[in-house]
């Protein structure tokens, strides 16, 4: 639009610039032409005027000098004729006069004085011939002399010769005048013309100028475009309204061998057949009648490389800039490797599957396991136990240190392995049993466990540091197994010192997650032996230095790794521990309730 309105008043000022310079030169020329001819007219006619008066008195002075010569009796050939000619001749000329002195009013009055004197003396003029003719010597002459006394037209000839020449004058000065002003005026023009002239030329030597930097501009525009469109490995294709090509790019034509330089093609005869499919021509079609888009047309062709690849094809219309008809974008993305990654990813499901029902009969397997473990091992523990007890009852008295040695160790043997069992039990549930996520506020758990645990040692001094914790999301109950076992072998570990140290400290590491520490002064554990630290039943320390059945730490490792977190520990003998475990910055649910 801005274009086309600067298009238009460059058109308005073409026109301007012509009209200035063609037509405005013509109508003063023509204007200062009418002038000057018209005080050529003027000048003419005064001079007109002055040559009739003269003209008139003259031929009155001839017929005058005739009858002069009659009534001398020195008559000359013609005489009577010249006498006679100016009553024939002069009332003529006093129209011409009349109509010569019309625009000057002043002068008109004159002439019509002048022609009354001139009527009356030729009246007495033409008296006196008649008395001629009739012998009448004496009344001719008396006319003569009446004409020439009583109607003086010398003086009224003469008045009008002086006032014409003044006007003559003037007229000349006024012509004079109007010549210089229309020499000035086409000078101007001249002028003006010439000013029009350059600043047309100056104009559009500056169109010339930006119209071709547009040009330029546009062509490398063009250019760029090309090159962006032959870089694309994309394949793309430009079709009119048949599905011929009008333009493709490399990737197009080094997939279905198209030369780029080629017109003309129809789709369906390229690639050897790879766009004969039905349902896709039917589909573009639609493109190009109903402004329909097609979007992710998935289609498998066999290009001119013999290779099968899935494509998915993509097409809208586009209207043309030189043409009424539209034209078709089609654009081809290569998603064979996606195609066979997809076929994978099925097959890597379907074997999923299948562990998945493998691991399913092996939780099964160990449920069942676990339920023989929790009854079939437990009754045979307990008759030991009971028979144990009974025996020693029985003896009573009798029995002696050994026996009575013996039967205590059948008893702490049976229920150090109704406790290992138990653990078992427990560390077989925290792997099978379901997550219960509600918001936790560890301090608070932190806080009952520590109380807990130095109620269970009231007679050793315990110096607690525990920092602000915050609010996580999680198993409440397993949470709480992670911290009683990592306090309680705080404190356990601790047992040799007079004054124990315990902190507890949380940090966000670099991801936003938390990382929770239990820090101790206790003996301690040699780096070399980490690997053994979380295993089930794996102890690093004598039972008789630290009670244990060494499965805590396999619990907690089982319970945060199911938390989406991880669990390391640093220690150094006769130094302490320092045992970490992580968890996610998950915003806790507004009603608190478990999910």
């Amino acid at each position: 639009m801005r274009h086309v309105a600067a298009m238009r008043w460059r058109t308005g000022g073409l026109l301007l610039a012509v009209v200035v310079i063609v037509a405005l030169p013509c109508m003063i020329t023509r204007g200062g032409s009418r002038r000057s001819l018209a005080a050529g007219e003027r000048v003419t006619r005064s001079a007109e005027v002055q040559a009739l008066v003269y003209r008139i008195a003259d031929q009155t002075h001839d017929s005058e000098s005739a009858i002069q010569h009659l009534l001398a009796d020195d008559p000359y050939g013609h005489a009577e004729a010249v006498a006679q000619s100016a009553e024939k001749t002069v009332p003529g000329l006093l129209d011409e006069l009349r109509h010569a002195a019309a625009d000057n009013p002043p002068l008109e009055e004159m002439v019509e004085q002048l022609s009354a004197v001139e009527n009356g003396r030729l009246a007495l003029l033409n008296q006196a011939v008649q008395r001629y003719l009739q012998h009448d010597q004496a009344g001719a002459e008396q006319a003569l002399r009446d004409a020439g006394s009583l109607f003086r037209v010398d003086e009224i000839a003469n008045k009008i010769a002086a006032s014409a020449q003044q006007t003559l004058l003037a007229r000349r000065e006024d012509a004079t005048r109007q010549s210089d002003d229309s020499r000035l005026v086409l000078t101007l023009t001249a002028a003006a013309q010439l000013l029009m002239l350059m600043i047309v030329v100056i104009v559009s030597e500056r169109q010339i100028g930006r119209r071709l930097r547009a040009e330029i501009r546009e062509r490398q525009a063009v250019q760029r475009s090309q090159m962006i469109l032959q870089a694309v490995r994309e394949p793309i294709a430009l079709l009119d309204d048949h599905l011929r090509t009008l333009l493709v790019n490399t990737a197009f034509s080094e997939l279905y061998g198209v030369p780029e330089e080629s017109r003309a093609d129809y789709l369906d005869d390229i690639g050897q057949g790879a766009w004969a499919d039905e349902v896709l021509q039917q589909r573009l079609q639609d493109v190009l009648l109903r402004d329909r888009e097609l979007w992710d047309f998935e289609l498998t062709q066999r290009t001119v490389d013999g290779a099968e690849r899935h494509v998915v094809i993509n097409a809208r219309r586009l209207q043309q800039p030189d043409s009424e008809d539209p034209a078709l974008l089609l654009t081809v993305s290569d998603v064979t490797a996606r195609a066979m990654v997809e076929q994978q990813v099925k097959e890597l499901n379907h074997q999923l599957e299948g562990k998945v029902a493998q691991i399913s009969d092996v939780n099964r397997e160990l449920e069942a396991f676990s339920y023989s473990v929790s009854h079939d091992l437990r009754a045979p523990l307990r008759h030991i136990t009971a028979f144990a007890q009974k025996l020693e009852t029985h003896l009573g008295e009798q029995i002696d240190d050994t026996a009575r040695h013996y039967l205590g160790v059948i008893r702490d043997a049976s229920h150090r392995m109704a406790q290992l069992i138990e653990d078992l039990l427990v560390f077989s549930r925290l792997g099978r049993g379901a997550l219960r996520l509600q918001a936790v506020d560890m301090r608070a758990l932190v806080q009952e466990v520590c109380m807990l645990a130095e109620s269970e040692v009231p007679e050793r001094r315990i110096i607690w540091t525990i920092e602000p914790l915050p609010i996580v999301v999680g198993d409440e109950n397993m949470l709480r197994t992670v911290w009683q076992n990592l306090i309680g072998n705080a404190v356990k570990y601790t047992g040799q010192r007079e004054v124990a140290h315990i902190d507890v400290s949380v940090r966000q590491d670099a991801a936003g997650d938390y990382e929770f520490t239990v820090a101790d002064d206790g003996a301690g554990f040699d780096m070399r032996y980490l690997d053994k630290l979380f295993g089930v039943f794996q102890r690093l320390h004598k039972a008789s230095e630290f009670p244990g059945n060494g499965i805590g730490l396999a619990n907690v490792r089982r319970i945060v790794m199911r938390h989406g977190g991880h669990v390391r520990a640093e220690g150094q003998p006769g130094h302490g521990a320092r045992f970490h475990f992580t968890l996610s910055a998950i915003d806790p649910p507004s009603s608190g309730e478990p999910t």
